[in-house]
């Protein structure tokens, strides 16, 4: 505060007095540093034992290509044979799924659950990735007292509807999305997607990973691909029904030759007349079945082209890596931040009391 010319006070500071209050604060400071001392060790006391305490995390990654498949229809000039039959030989499943959309399919609740309910071999043990994961954080301790979750047993449930079962796999669901799988592509220009599955269990870390990409990556490529399968499926089964009346048509022809070896001139209507109308069939089967042949490789072309390639570059492997919150680190955070806030605290003490008084 100052006065001017013509005595009236003024709220503003000059240099001076910044410098003047500045130098009292410091000296102030300084003469609280035994207390600033003695919480700074404090403090370092209790980051080295949060350290110690706290457990390392272990993170499982698969970094994998995908490459999808062209959803142009290949068939799109196929012969009518194909739509008589009533099949639809348009562009497949390319429309389903479009690129960075598995990204998304990997947090989707139906294939977290589907991991954490497969079995894998623990130890020489079958175990349920969900008990594993109940197992190492404790959980059973926590619901000792429940009766409805302490004797819960997932193999027995998962054919059955239950609520408490998905209750369970649902806060579960929501941890695993949130604290321990994370997925992104590194690199927006390339098609590389990588998956790091985080744990303070390093068994649970690498089979999560390896379930999750393997049940993501096969939906993906079923769902990619699942209408031109069934085209392929349909059209096989017409070919070869097809082929198996144009035979049928062969055979009669054949049959009705050899019942009669030695027929009688004036009884050629016995023979002539079905041998005629078995091959009309078979000639009438054969131009069907070319057709059907045809649109059937078309088909499997369709195929080959709308099947995405997913090919894994880098998969977990033990030892994983690990990272350790260190007890030396610790313990310079922790003496750092209670120095801090006990310098923050007496500072605004002393800035109080001075508008108080």
């Amino acid at each position: 505060m100052t006065v001017d010319n013509q005595g009236k006070t003024s709220d503003e500071i000059t240099l001076k007095e910044l410098l003047l209050k500045l130098g009292r604060g410091f000296r102030f400071i300084l003469s609280k540093g035994f207390i600033i001392l003695f919480f700074g060790i404090l403090g370092s006391v209790f980051g080295y034992f949060y350290a110690a305490k706290k457990k390392a995390i272990y993170t499982a990654t698969t970094n994998f290509v995908l490459e999808e498949g062209s959803s142009q229809g290949a068939l799109g000039n196929i012969g009518s044979l194909a739509s008589i039959a009533g099949i639809n030989l348009g562009s497949g499943g390319g429309d389903l799924f479009h690129g960075d959309n598995i990204i998304k399919l990997y947090k989707s609740r139906k294939m977290v659950e589907e991991t954490l309910l497969s079995e894998v071999d623990f130890n020489g043990k079958k175990k349920l990735l969900i008990d594993a994961y109940i197992e190492f954080n404790d959980l059973k301790s926590i619901w000792k007292d429940n009766p409805n979750l302490k004797d819960i047993n997932f193999k027995e449930t998962l054919t059955q509807k239950n609520r408490v079962r998905d209750s369970i796999i649902s806060s579960i669901v929501i941890d695993i999305n949130k604290n321990y799988l994370f997925v992104d592509k590194p690199d927006p220009e390339l098609s590389i997607i990588k998956v790091d599955v985080k744990s303070k269990n390093e068994f649970f870390a690498k089979e999560f990973n390896d379930q999750i990409v393997k049940n993501v990556n096969d939906f993906y490529v079923r769902t990619k691909t699942k209408k031109s399968i069934d085209n392929v499926n349909i059209l096989q089964h017409k070919t070869d029904s097809v082929r198996l009346v144009m035979n049928g048509a062969i055979s009669t022809a054949a049959k009705v030759t050899d019942a009669t070896p030695n027929l009688n001139p004036t009884r050629l209507s016995q023979r002539v007349a079905p041998v005629q109308r078995a091959q009309f069939s078979a000639e009438t089967n054969k131009a069907i079945l070319a057709e059907f042949l045809k649109n059937l490789e078309l088909s499997k072309i369709t195929l080959l082209k709308e099947t995405p390639l997913i090919q894994v570059i880098d998969e977990p492997i033990f030892p994983l890596q690990v990272e350790r919150f260190g007890k030396v680190k610790g313990a310079l955070l922790g003496g750092i931040l209670f120095g801090f806030l006990t310098i923050l605290t007496l500072t605004l003490k002393r800035i109080f009391k001075d508008i108080l008084n």
